[in-house]
């Protein structure tokens, strides 16, 4: 009773991501619009203690900036090769330097999942572990998004153990915290109504297949009760674009 009366009553704003990736054109917002938006939910990330604000690579100056200003701990993530993850190491790579550059924290890569359904293999484990690499070596926190509707259960397993034996073998046992396994963009497409984001059947298969590596649930988190169950079956961070409504025991208002 007791351990269930401490989830119940848990402070669970230090383990959420807050979250907007829209652009401009998919907000149906002009670029000055979007850039308020932007302004707005950084704000609200530090009045709340979010432990992040998840944006688009453009935007994390402009967060640094507003964060700095207000002595803020907040941290900054951004996306890189989103959201299709199809982007060139390369490109993966550059982008991820200017994010760094630009003062983010967090780098949240999504693996090429495709190429990996291909049977590319070797080339997925060159991607996480430069990828990796790079932001290690400039103290960053890295995740690897692996789209979770785009896999079956066991390309789940798989690509979450490819991104785990390349940490494991490559890195040692004080960078594991700081490499995750993220379950999605929230932007994927299905054909069948199906979920998006992360579910409890996907979480389990990564948290049985990826540990020691740490998790991270992206999307389909849609209030507290959700939230706690995540984090009761062991995911240390949440992104969700509804991190307030949810800490405050309401209903997410927003499909991400």
């Amino acid at each position: 009773m007791r351990g269930f009366f401490y989830f119940y009553a848990m402070n669970i704003k230090p383990y959420l991501d807050s979250t907007y990736l829209k652009t401009a054109i998919q907000a149906g917002l002009t670029d000055e619009e979007n850039k308020i938006v932007v302004e707005n939910y950084v704000r609200e990330a530090i009045a709340e203690g979010f432990k992040l604000i998840m944006i688009r690579p453009q935007m994390v100056s402009l967060a640094k900036k507003i964060i700095l200003d207000a002595q803020s701990k907040l941290l900054v993530g951004t996306v890189i090769g989103f959201p299709e993850g199809t982007t060139s190491l390369e490109q993966k790579i550059s982008e991820a330097q200017q994010a760094i550059e630009d003062g983010a924290d967090d780098l949240d890569f999504v693996c090429n999942y495709e190429a990996f359904k291909e049977g590319q293999v070797a080339y997925l484990k060159r991607e996480v572990l430069e990828c990796t690499q790079l932001g290690l070596s400039h103290n960053k926190t890295v995740k690897w998004i692996i789209e979770v509707a785009a896999l079956s259960d066991q390309q789940i397993i798989q690509l979450s153990v490819l991104i785990k034996n390349t940490i494991i073998s490559n890195f040692k046992e004080d960078s594991y915290a700081h490499v995750f396994v993220k379950s999605s963009t929230g932007f994927y497409k299905t054909t069948d109504g199906s979920p998006n984001g992360a579910t409890i059947p996907s979480i389990l298969l990564m948290l049985e297949n990826a540990s020691p590596l740490p998790i991270k649930a992206a999307g389909g988190v849609k209030n507290y009760d959700e939230a706690i169950e995540m984090l009761k079956l062991g995911v240390k961070r949440i992104g969700t674009s509804s991190a307030k409504a949810i800490a405050a025991g309401e209903n997410a208002n927003n499909s991400y």
